[in-house]
């Protein structure tokens, strides 16, 4: 069976391989092989190529992209969806995940080759088993996916499911096998592979009616292309000269996997100058020496524990890019002291209520992880927010103002919660004064912001700060223990990638706990989400203590 198995795949591979170069896309020096997240691009061993230029290693032309466009001038789908779109009861991305769900469906789908390469599961929390989902709990993500998987239904059962009958009826297939998994399984393809194309205004919007680039009889995007001003998503925005956004997939370059330290960018050639290819992506190496026999990997952005497990089903461990969300609850308004004069001065201020903490914050405050620099950037965002704290002179700028990690959008906000009736009143009376001396001109947002910090400082707002990220510490805790718990478990861990293939133990993994892949995810997330938590609850509790010190001078 196992020998069976890898020949079936093997197969698969080669006739993805094949479409690609039918279509126009050239593998440079490298191929699509096994890897441990499913397909991956690999440096062949000789790491030749026929090009002269050896720092291409994958071209696909634009046409074979899976963009709002195609799915809006496809013979079946584009009438159905013209008329939704028109109307505002989906968006673009809505149009690519039914067009894969479309074609999935379809048994002789030109597609086909592209898609039987795809993971048939996903590894991001809307397909977990219910024991691994649990391990979530307390967490946002354990929220934000029941959230979002009511939404999926409930657009699955409300449009796709009866559009999807009508298209495969239509289409000559039985409407009969149409399931909300064939749905899930395109959402998930959709946000773990989409990338945001930088496409030439000239591809997009072509002069005639001749396909741009010219394909292939067998390639399925080879019908003409018609003129499409009226059928750009609105979400597409122009960019700086020739360039037009729209997200979409390109097979093949999406099976580059994800790497901290990546080997190869991609990029869109409008011209053909660099890949010889007009209108096309092309992959590009950028490791200062030859990438030979090893996998080539880009970066999918900066992106925390929580965005890699939602979108893309992964996480990585001790991950520099790992973040924490807190926010003061919206819905707790209404209920606190004088709601109304609050709310109104939050208006006023433009604060924020919520916001996220990058783990490279902690490099810069009051107990830093590393030694790092402190970078440009950030010696202007301490200038910008000392130059808030003056009005009458009255509070000086706190000592510990350089080593506050907390971003000032949302110190204000939770000063603003925080006011005592006393500090409301002396606000009001700050900015009656200036009004009074200027009655034409309304106090500015960066006024507002200075009157309230002299009429409250910051113990008020880093007390409610260490609130919440107690409370926030107390539910992730609640169902699964400590961090050091965590840690626990991990390190007792023998991971099985699949419940279908149970392999033999190694004898040093013997007597380690079982654990399935998604369980060490979310093991491995809600520890990072713990630590973050302990790290900036000690950072606000020492603020909180310089602040009520420095208020009793």
């Amino acid at each position: 069976m196992a020998a069976e198995a890898v020949i079936t795949e093997r197969e698969k591979r080669q006739v993805f391989i094949d479409w690609l170069q039918v279509n126009g896309a050239e593998l440079r020096g490298c191929s699509i092989n096994s890897s441990p997240k499913g397909f991956g691009i690999f440096a062949s061993p000789q790491g030749s190529s026929d090009h002269d230029d050896d720092d291409v290693l994958v071209v696909v032309p634009l046409e074979l992209a899976i963009t709002p466009m195609r799915v809006l001038q496809d013979p079946l789908l584009g009438p159905e969806c013209r008329s939704m779109f028109e109307l505002g009861h989906v968006d673009d991305r809505f149009l690519i995940i039914l067009f894969l769900t479309f074609e999935r469906l379809r048994p002789h789908s030109s597609w086909k080759p592209y898609l039987d390469m795809l993971p048939t599961r996903y590894g991001n929390p809307l397909w977990f088993s219910d024991d691994d989902f649990l391990e979530l709990k307390g967490t946002n993500l354990y929220d934000a996916t029941l959230l979002q998987k009511k939404k999926l239904l409930s657009l699955y059962h409300d449009k796709v499911e009866p559009l999807l009958k009508k298209l495969l009826l239509l289409d000559g297939c039985s409407e009969s096998n149409v399931s909300f998994e064939h749905f899930l399984w395109a959402n998930s393809v959709f946000w773990s592979r989409a990338l945001n194309l930088p496409l030439p205004h000239s591809f997009v919007f072509p002069q005639n009616q001749e396909v741009v680039g010219g394909c292939p009889s067998t390639d399925p995007l080879s019908s003409h292309q018609k003129e499409i001003h009226d059928q750009v998503p609105a979400t597409a925005s122009v960019g700086p000269g020739d360039t037009v956004w729209v997200e979409g997939l390109v097979p093949g370059i999406d099976f580059c996997n994800h790497d901290l330290k990546p080997v190869a960018t991609w990029e869109v050639d409008g011209t053909g100058s660099v890949s010889k290819v007009p209108f096309s992506m092309y992959l590009l190496s950028v490791a200062q020496n030859p990438i030979l026999d090893k996998e080539i990997t880009i970066s999918y952005g900066n992106k925390g524990n929580e965005e890699l497990l939602y979108l893309y089903g992964f996480v990585i461990e001790n991950n520099p890019d790992d973040y924490l969300m807190v926010h003061y609850p919206v819905e707790a308004i209404p209920s606190i002291p004088f709601s109304d004069s609050k709310g109104q001065i939050l208006e006023a201020q433009k604060a924020e209520l919520r916001c996220l903490l990058p783990k490279s914050l902690l490099d810069h405050g009051f107990f830093p992880q590393t030694t790092s620099k402190v970078r440009e950037s950030d010696e202007k965002g301490t200038a910008a927010r000392s130059c808030n704290f003056s009005w009458s002179g009255q509070r000086k700028i706190p000592s510990y103002v350089n080593k506050l990690v907390f971003p000032e959008d949302f110190m204000t906000g939770l000063r603003t919660i925080a006011m005592q009736e006393d500090e409301i009143y002396k606000v009001s009376a700050m900015l009656e004064e200036l009004v009074e001396s200027r009655p034409e001109e309304q106090p500015s947002e960066t006024e507002v912001r200075m009157a309230v910090w002299e009429a409250c400082g910051d113990s008020g707002a880093l007390q409610l700060l260490v609130d919440l990220l107690n409370a926030k510490m107390m539910k992730l805790e609640e169902n699964s223990g400590s961090e050091e718990q965590d840690a626990g478990l991990l390190e007792d861990a023998c991971v099985l990638e699949s419940h279908n293939h149970p392999r033999e133990l190694e004898e040093e993994e013997k007597g380690k706990r079982m654990m399935s892949r998604n369980k060490w995810s979310s093991v491995v997330y809600r520890r990072g989400q713990k630590q973050l938590t302990r790290l900036f609850l000690k950072e606000a509790e020492h603020a909180l203590h310089l602040a009520l010190s420095s208020d009793h001078c």
